[in-house]
């Protein structure tokens, strides 16, 4: 069995894109998904495949963002200077 990678949360996705000062426009550019991709995570519509809220994580961590976690529940961003 392979052990999967905690997801981030729509929750801390909002809050790193906040941080950063990010449109849902220029995340999606950036991570190369689509807008509605990221507008529907964030909204609790829908969970995007793997690959794609992987993109959105690689993305805000090359900008800055680290995610916190508990076991696979994220709780919280850091922001590394």
């Amino acid at each position: 069995m392979v052990n999967a990678a905690p997801t981030i949360s729509s929750a801390q996705l909002r809050a790193a894109r906040a941080w950063l000062n990010w449109t849902q426009a220029e995340l999606a550019k950036t991570a190369s998904v689509a807008k509605t991709v990221v507008n529907r995570y964030e909204q609790g519509h829908s969970v995007p495949h793997a690959e794609s809220i992987k993109k959105m994580q690689g993305a805000l961590e090359t900008a800055g963002i680290r995610f916190q976690f508990d076991g696979m529940k994220g709780t919280g961003i850091i922001v590394i200077d």
